[in-house]
């Protein structure tokens, strides 16, 4: 059986879903826009730093993905198992699905395998049970070494791993055992937020240095004994722990490794004012693409440019189907917040498609900036509410 739409929607993060209601406001409503998922929640990841620090619940930060169907998106839960991009047809559990327009919006996926011992030594907050399981290990961890690692130089998010850091030491700080712990954060990549430009990279070195935790860029990490609880990395150091918090080594899905879509970088290659890809009619957004910029680096995996790309798409997909409005292209902005701890946060954004270097700023730490990632995120979750 095949099942036809006009806009078929592949990934339920926030490419998907912006891109999916973006599309479903903009046609008319005898043209269909069906998302896929194998997921029935979904999950704001930017919220999983404060679930990680107690902040947050699981409920608190995830939404059933049913309620799509209210805004008149057909929601099909199930695995994808082949992705034919020329003929725009999708298999989820044995039923193909064919698209008229097709956006694949898949993110990343993560394989701390690729790092022998990672998973075992340790828990990854870049997932709801990482971040559930690093929360309740910290309930009982009071003296020691933690260390915070990036497993590669590209993951989703650049800011997170130093906000994690700077999170945790207030976390530390706030139960009255900081001074009894070390911590240490180890980077694969030459400095923080490097794509971002040299200053807004040394702002953030300094806020997290400012707080008394090491940091040790360009340690690319090889394998990690579990046992003795210690990090070895390419350049010979090592480093011992006693708590473990990484953001592991991320992947394109198998599913887009194998549709033919991903290039040599092993992510799917677009036109960086369209987000068009080399098959007609497709599309790809957010995580699972690269981009490359002119200082040499790929844009950056963060949501914000998700939910641009998905704007644009859905713009310029409607556009093809009804004959109406204008063409539009992703003009490379973006902004993130940068948590400090203590209910403070820094603010960056900018043009990152400036030449030759991205144009951006970083704003210093203050309550106002958290005060509106927390507005921020309510706004969000209440899409699916």
């Amino acid at each position: 059986m095949t099942y036809r739409s006009s806009v078929l929607v592949l990934g339920g993060g926030v490419g998907g879903l912006v891109s999916a209601a973006a599309a479903r406001k903009r046609l008319p409503s005898d043209h269909r826009v069906v998302l896929v998922d194998r997921r029935r929640h979904h999950v704001f990841d930017p919220s999983l730093l404060w679930l990680m620090t107690g902040g947050r619940t699981r409920d608190d930060i995830s939404r059933p993905l049913e309620r799509l169907r209210r805004r008149g998106i057909e929601l099909i839960t199930g695995e994808i198992e082949r992705i034919d991009p020329e003929r725009r047809i999708v298999s989820v559990d044995g039923t193909e699905i064919e698209g008229e327009h097709l956006i694949v919006a898949l993110g990343a996926e993560f394989a701390p395998e690729l790092v022998p011992g990672l998973s075992e030594a340790g828990h990854t907050f870049y997932g709801l049970e990482g971040a559930e399981e690093l929360r309740d290990a910290l309930r009982t961890f009071r003296a020691g070494r933690l260390a915070v690692l990036t497993a590669e130089p590209v993951y989703k998010c650049p800011a997170a791993p130093y906000e994690a850091a700077m999170l945790l030491e207030h976390h530390l700080r706030r139960r009255g055992v900081r001074e009894a712990v070390e911590i240490d954060l180890y980077a694969a990549e030459p400095g923080p937020m490097g794509v971002a430009g040299p200053e807004v990279s040394a702002g953030v070195r300094a806020m997290v240095e400012g707080k008394g935790i090491g940091y040790h860029p360009e340690h690319q990490v090889e394998r990690v004994d579990s046992e003795a609880k210690r990090i070895s990395f390419a350049n010979g150091a090592e480093a011992d722990f006693d708590l473990l918090a990484y953001v592991p080594p991320h992947r394109a899905p198998r599913v887009v490794l194998e549709s033919g879509l991903a290039g040599e970088t092993g992510w799917i290659p677009v036109d960086r004012k369209t987000l068009a890809t080399r098959s007609p009619n497709v599309y790809a957004i957010g995580d699972v693409t690269t981009i490359p910029l002119e200082l040499g680096k790929p844009l950056p995996k963060a949501g914000v440019f998700a939910h641009g790309e998905a704007e644009v798409v859905a713009e310029n997909v409607a556009r093809a189907i009804t004959g109406r409005g204008s063409a539009t292209s992703f003009d490379g902005e973006g902004a993130c917040f940068v948590e400090t701890g203590g209910d403070r946060a820094g603010f960056g954004s900018g043009d990152f498609y400036a030449e030759p270097l991205p144009d951006v700023k970083l704003r210093s730490p203050g309550r106002r900036w958290h005060l509106a990632k927390v507005l921020f995120e309510k706004r969000w979750l209440r899409r699916l509410s």
